[in-house]
């Protein structure tokens, strides 16, 4: 069982061509991915994404990637031939105006402004892609280590509070038999107190009976104990299971409602208040798996 929160980091240099990508994930609902690279490669984001979609289900994460290419063929001088054709009779004119001799240096022309600019070359796109393949590939895997050593850990807690609830459903159980009993001797105990009113057994019979009828909650408890268990199973998988057990958990706490409800005892209704307080963090745990 997987967190989602992770976070991994890989450099990685493939002729002269540099790259370091870090992936850092925390809590979504769905599989969600924010970029921060140059816009020069732009063309990364959507392998990129198909590679987080293989390997990552759910979680908002964010991707940082920085570039550098150190190749000799990396850059480009590039001379304005029309610019420098346009200073060269610019300056002829001065010449004539000022009736001074007109002789410049090579290195002169060199520095005129705008004459000579760098720009950067093409990217080789696919070497490019393929250093970014690589790169990723490492930081996923550190990403993944993270989520899947947290993961562990909270699928520990989660088992702790799981055999917490589940004694505290056979508390509840054990005592539910009593509460019908316990509700005859009060109403007998009330009818006996009264000195006009004779006992008609049969009646009484009648409302411990519907009583009875009212707070059972037995369909509840065997349906709590089916959660439990399904969220015990879940807790050893390996496949993303964030969202069954988010669902489990809304289930547990539909069944400990009405069976505080139900209840009418002040036993039960006290392992219900520890019951919820278990669901809640344990509701509070789900929201971090993926």
């Amino acid at each position: 069982m997987r967190s989602m929160t992770g976070y991994g980091r890989c450099r990685m240099e493939i002729e002269g061509r540099e790259m370091t990508v870090e992936v850092k994930s925390v809590n979504h609902r769905f599989l969600d991915i924010a970029f921060r690279m140059p816009r020069s490669l732009a063309f990364l984001e959507e392998p990129i994404r198909k590679e987080l979609a293989a390997r990552l289900s759910r979680g908002h994460v964010d991707v940082f990637v920085a570039y550098r290419n150190a190749r000799a063929d990396a850059r480009v001088v590039n001379v304005d031939l029309a610019l420098l054709g346009a200073y060269q009779a610019a300056l002829s004119q001065v010449s004539q105006a000022v009736q001074a001799p007109y002789s410049m240096r090579l290195a002169d022309y060199a520095r005129l402004p705008d004459v000579l600019s760098v720009s950067e070359q093409d990217e080789d796109q696919e070497a490019v892609t393929f250093l970014m393949r690589a790169a990723l590939s490492k930081a996923l895997d550190g990403l993944v280590a993270m989520r899947e050593r947290e993961g562990e850990s909270l699928a520990q807690d989660m088992r702790g509070k799981l055999a917490c609830l589940s004694d505290l459903r056979e508390q509840i159980a054990q005592r539910a038999p009593l509460v019908t009993a316990d509700y005859r001797e009060r109403l007998r105990a009330r009818i006996e107190q009264l000195s006009d009113v004779t006992l008609d057994e049969q009646r009484l019979a009648q409302e411990v009976a519907l009583f009875a009828d009212r707070a059972a909650i037995d369909e509840e408890l065997v349906r709590l104990q089916s959660h439990l268990s399904q969220l015990l199973s879940l807790t050893q998988q390996a496949a993303p299971v964030g969202r069954k057990l988010d669902f489990l958990v809304q289930e547990l706490n539909r069944e400990v409602n009405t069976i505080g409800s139900k209840g009418s005892d002040l036993t039960i209704a006290g392992l219900v208040v520890e019951a919820k307080s278990e669901i809640e963090k344990l509701r509070e745990q789900v929201q971090n798996i993926e």
